[in-house]
């Protein structure tokens, strides 16, 4: 793998180009800015936290009802691990015969991120990116404890993962309602910035919801409905916690932005909503993968500014660029230069984009898209296939 970051180093920086019109799925047209996206991996230590189940624990000594950050700290801090990525390093094994460097592998860390345990079988959630490429995994407690643990299945559409480890937990943490975040709300990051400061609290407020990455923009993939807020996050941060202040993870921090056009840039960071994350990691423990559904077309997302720029029809909508031949799309007659406004009766808006809908669907179920074709609205029938691993 090309790891987001290398053990005892700071994530990858990756500075986006503009996006080009119109290949690249589900990017906006035309934009100039570039930003440079981090992915916010790196070694994590977690410091030592009593063992307590955080669901069941009762406010510490000391924490008051003006202190709220203190008493859910405490509370759900020994759920945050560390997740480690050991890959093999061909040359680096040692030769007993000779006594020296040999040609036998050897496992070495690649890179790690945050993770946090959410249920008593040992499942811990993280970033697909942290676990990528990786050959075997560990686990690192908040008292220093380290296990081996096993991959049940990672997803890079959604950059969601999932370890599992055996035996005796410190904590357990439970997801909350991500659909019910209000920008202003206060939301609390744990994790270990720079892979040196362990078990590292920042807290701020959630900026705002529904914001779209394309790939064009992060570097990497295409992220939808993510969190923004302006609890810091750094290296080390990758798949760790978003909590609100009932001690609920209301988000997984995935990203932030340190830079655009070569300007610093401060306070932007994004997590995925945990609405998505639990449907996603529920699919991974009960099957170990993920089942997308999907139409055949690569896609721009439109935007009243897209729209007033290029003299397009409809404010929103996804144009489509490219229909993939015998797909689903082209089977139900979508042509490229159609714009897709909804499937069934959801509608793409400013809220909702053409991803968020196709993915409440599953594969086989048949529905009716909506398209702008000129000056001409239609309705097709799609039968949606299953989206090829490497989509």
């Amino acid at each position: 793998m090309q790891p987001r970051l290398a053990a005892g180093q700071g994530a990858r920086l990756v500075t986006a180009p503009p996006p080009e019109l119109p290949m690249t799925r589900n990017h906006p047209v035309l934009l100039t800015l570039m930003i440079a996206v981090l992915l916010v991996g790196g070694l994590f230590s977690a410091a030592i936290a009593s063992p307590v189940r955080a669901q069941d624990a009762t406010p510490a000594a000391g924490a008051t009802s003006e202190e709220p950050t203190v008493e859910v700290v405490r509370r759900v801090a020994p759920a945050v691990v560390t997740v480690i990525n050991l890959q093999t390093v061909e040359g680096l094994g040692t030769d007993s015969a000779s006594g020296g460097f040999g040609p036998e592998g050897q496992l070495q860390p690649a890179g790690s991120g945050t993770g946090f345990i959410i249920s008593e079988e040992g499942y811990i959630v993280t970033n697909w990116h942290v676990v990528t490429g990786g050959d075997e995994f560990q686990v690192s407690f908040a008292d220093g404890e380290l296990r081996d643990a096993t991959l049940v299945g990672s997803d890079e559409i959604s950059d969601i993962a999932v370890v599992q480890v055996e035996g005796d937990l410190p904590a357990v943490v439970s997801f909350g309602d991500s659909s019910a975040l209000e920008p202003g709300q206060t939301v609390i990051a744990i994790g270990s910035p720079l892979g040196a400061f362990t078990n590292t609290v920042t807290e701020g407020i959630v900026s705002a919801t529904g914001r779209d990455f394309p790939a064009a923009l992060s570097g990497v993939q295409t992220y939808d409905n993510l969190i923004q807020h302006d609890a810091a996050i750094n290296p080390g941060n990758s798949g760790g916690p978003l909590f609100n202040l009932d001690g609920e993870v209301v988000g997984v921090n995935t990203l932030g932005i340190p830079a655009q056009n070569g300007q610093p840039v401060q306070g932007l960071f994004f997590a995925i909503p945990s609405n998505s994350v639990e449907q996603i990691t529920n699919q991974i423990i009960e099957s170990g993968s993920i089942a997308y559904p999907y139409m055949g077309v690569s896609t721009v997302t439109i935007t009243p500014d897209i729209a007033a720029q290029n003299g397009l029809p409809v404010e929103y909508g996804s144009y489509v660029g490219a229909v993939e031949p015998n797909g689903p799309a082209e089977t139900a007659g979508i042509q490229e230069g159609d714009i897709i406004l909804g499937i069934n009766d959801q509608q793409i808006g400013e809220d909702l984009s053409f991803n968020q809908i196709l993915f409440s669907f599953q594969p086989g179920d048949v529905v009716q898209v909506s398209i702008q074709r000129g000056e001409e609205q239609m309705s097709v029938e799609v039968t949606l296939g299953e989206r090829p691993a490497s989509e």
